[in-house]
This record gives structure tokens, sequence and C-alpha cells, in this order.
């Protein structure tokens, strides 16, 4: 299983509408499984084909911020918590080498829709692992509900709500081209002004050394883990 490049802030890909998938095969099911991987191994709880350079309307999300308490408790967690943002539990920043059940969580999002959604919603520090080291309070509906297909295409809708909901807002702003520091308030967005700019001209020197290159970039071969998608 590979370990895929994130690509960061800047990057023009991140910007473009993801399209739909119209058919599974080999080659796809090693990019979700590399998608899987690299989310884990970044300590993600989310991960978006946008950020690895793949436009498709895919995404994973870590299936355990469900039951997780640190997760859970919005004001017990000093951090906050995104849709694709390192954890607090030790045990979420790096896949369990030792452990077979590596995917057995995993939620994989394919052509999504939120077909249905609270009118209530509420505030929570997001981040983004394509936006390292950046935070900001996104409001978004506290429930949603979702039509998509799994990794074999099979259909299935899920209601969410609480931090699942919440990733699964931020990760289909991805397929749509939207970050989450576009719903911050101008204020808060101009505070974060140096840091954005910093990323994004580190992102676009990085472009002239990857023209050609096909995406997903696979940094790393055989990453250990034992079970499949």
């Amino acid at each position: 299983m590979s370990l895929l490049k994130i690509i960061n802030y800047g990057h023009p890909l991140l910007r473009e509408r993801a399209a739909e998938v119209t058919e599974m095969n080999d080659a796809m099911l090693d990019i979700i499984e590399g998608m899987a991987v690299t989310m884990y191994e970044n300590g993600g709880v989310g991960l978006a084909a946008n950020q690895v350079g793949l436009l498709k309307r895919v995404f994973v999300v870590d299936g355990a911020i469900i039951d997780d308490e640190d997760f859970a408790d919005e004001d017990e967690d000093e951090d906050g918590v995104d849709g694709d943002q390192e954890s607090d539990d030790e045990e979420g920043e790096e896949a369990d080498e030792d452990d077979a059940d590596y995917f057995d969580d995993l939620l994989v999002f394919i052509n999504p829709e939120i077909i249905e959604e609270s009118a209530e919603d509420g505030p929570y520090d997001e981040g983004c692992l394509s936006i390292p080291d950046v935070r900001g309070e996104v409001y978004r509906p506290l429930r949603v509900k979702v039509r998509a297909m799994d990794e074999h295409l099979e259909p299935f809708e899920v209601e969410a709500e609480g931090l699942l909901a919440r990733v699964i807002q931020h990760e289909l702003d991805h397929l749509n081209g939207v970050l989450f520091v576009d719903h911050l308030p101008l204020m808060k967005r101009t505070l974060l002004a140096g840091d954005l700019n910093r990323l994004k001209k580190a992102s676009l020197e990085e472009l002239p050394s990857l023209e050609g290159v096909e995406y997903p970039i696979v940094l790393a071969q055989d990453v250990d883990a034992e079970a499949e998608v």
C-alpha cells in the first residue's frame, strides 16, 4: 500500500471541482487504499481525493471518530477538531502497525451528495492537512443526511451528526474546490493572510518540479497495513 503526497494550499488542483466516478477498477481501489494510509499516517480523520491531486469525487473518513469521546466533546477539546487534522489521541496520530484491523473503521464516500441538513448550525475549530498549522472556527449544519456509494459502487445513505457530520461537509467542500478558510470571517482571513501566503508561495514554487508528474504522487510503497479496503 502506498503513502501519497498531500498537496498544500496554493496548489491549483485544490480549487478544481472533482469529476464523478463512473467505474471502479483495481487502480482506483489502490488509490483509495493509498488515501486511507495517507490519512492515518498523517494523523488525519478525513482526506479527499483533491488533496492527493486526483480530481475524482471520493473521500475517506476514519469512522472511529463517531465513538471517540476525545473528539465528540467540543467543550473538553482544547485544540479542536477538523475534517483532516492531527488527532489529540495518540492512537489516532498514526496507524497501528500491529493491528490487523487497520481499515475496520474506514468509511469511503464516492460521488457523495448532501440530501438533507439541519437548520441549526454551530461553530467548531477546523484545520486541514492541506493547510498545515492554520486553524479557524467554522459554522456548519450540525446534522446532515448523505447519499453516496462505497468502494464497490454500492449506494448507501447515512445520517450523521456531530463530528462525523462536520468531517463529511469539510471533505465534500474539497471535492467542490472549497477550503475551510473560505468559510472564515474576513477579519480572521486577514489575520491568517501571512501564513496562507507563505503556503501558497511554497506550493507555486514547487509546481515547476511537478510538471508532467502523474497524480497521485507516491511517496512510499508497501506501507505497513494488513487489512484491505
